[in-house]
């Protein structure tokens, strides 16, 4: 059995732990709410822009079925581009792109685990495909993810740290800039997003989703795009969009809707990843608060009967020597 001084120090102790766990707490509680309402305020704009774009396309699609050539396709040639696998004798091996979403710290739960766990999982299936470790690149967002894949042999073409604590759409735009520069020049045939979703509170489960692809333009991709993680893909697709009129033309508005939904794609998943982190440290640290209440509890009382017993065991001894 452990002294009443050691007992007392392990009090101290958890009593000290107690209050660091309760302040990050707080401050969890704090920016998750922040994020969701930045979530909250953003999400009709990117519903409205769906609706909209997704009309456009299944428009332009069933003119292209009926037969209207003279209706062009935005971004048909890196739809339409035949790619090969690397390794089986094709003319140029192409590269695929991951962008892995984490946090730049840790003490929350599961959270950076999933998502490299996820991530590492996405690798190998590629390489089982006869992609080798030259053609897949991963965008790492977060230090976490960074570190987890540099140990992996996959360093990020830049560092994202920074918005990965700070979530903003300049930079944002700029990395979605980037990828779709790089799928229209062949360098990508596909890019995915590796993510937790934030679902709720008590749950963030990991998302894949193909950001872009070879086999489909991007914007029939985008159209088929979740308005909200977690919803069915037909919100966005099934609305009726009668009440729009498009001017100067349909071209014309895919040309600068497109570009701007995919942007507001890579905007919406570091939300949404900023608020799954909020929420997973929110739970952790709540958990650990309970978690070292109940420990306080059991060292209290430990400590109490050992003050109790050695009280008893004063009073013995000097009953006993007063017989005496």
């Amino acid at each position: 059995m452990a002294s009443l001084k050691e007992i007392k120090g392990r009090i101290a102790s958890v009593s000290g732990t107690l209050k660091i766990t309760s302040a990050m707490k707080l401050v969890a509680s704090a920016k998750l709410r922040k994020a969701q309402l930045a979530i909250t305020n953003m999400l009709p704009y990117q519903r409205q822009l769906q609706r909209i774009l997704s009309r456009l396309m299944a428009e332009g699609a069933e003119e292209h079925a009926a037969g209207d050539a003279s209706v062009p396709r935005p971004y048909s040639a890196a739809a339409e581009r035949e790619w090969t696998r690397p390794g089986t004798g094709g003319a140029t091996a192409t590269s695929v792109a991951i962008v892995a979403f984490s946090s730049n710290s840790s003490l929350c739960g599961a959270f950076n685990s999933n998502a490299i766990r996820q991530t590492l999982s996405v690798i190998d299936e590629y390489r089982s495909a006869g992609f080798t470790d030259e053609n897949i690149i991963v965008y790492s967002v977060g230090r976490k993810i960074a570190e987890a894949m540099r140990k992996a042999g996959f360093q990020s073409p830049e560092d994202y740290s920074k918005m990965a604590e700070s979530p903003g759409y300049e930079a944002a735009s700029a990395l979605a800039k980037e990828l779709i520069e790089g799928h229209l020049s062949g360098r990508f045939v596909k890019v995915e997003l590796v993510y937790n979703h934030f679902k709720s509170t008590s749950s963030q489960p990991t998302v894949r989703e193909t950001y872009l692809s070879a086999t489909n333009s991007p914007g029939q991709q985008t159209a088929d795009y979740q308005s909200q993680p977690g919803q069915p893909s037909s919100v966005a697709t099934q609305t009726p969009c009668d009440d729009i009129i498009v001017e100067p033309s349909r071209e014309a508005v895919l040309g600068v809707l497109l570009p701007k939904v995919l942007r507001l794609k890579i905007y919406a998943t570091l939300l949404d990843s900023n608020a799954a982190e909020h929420a997973a440290r929110t739970v952790a640290m709540q958990t650990a608060t309970d978690n070292g209440n109940d420990l306080l509890e059991e060292l209290t009382l430990e400590y109490n009967k050992g003050r109790q017993q050695k009280i008893t065991s004063e009073i013995l001894d000097i009953v006993g020597g007063s017989l005496r």
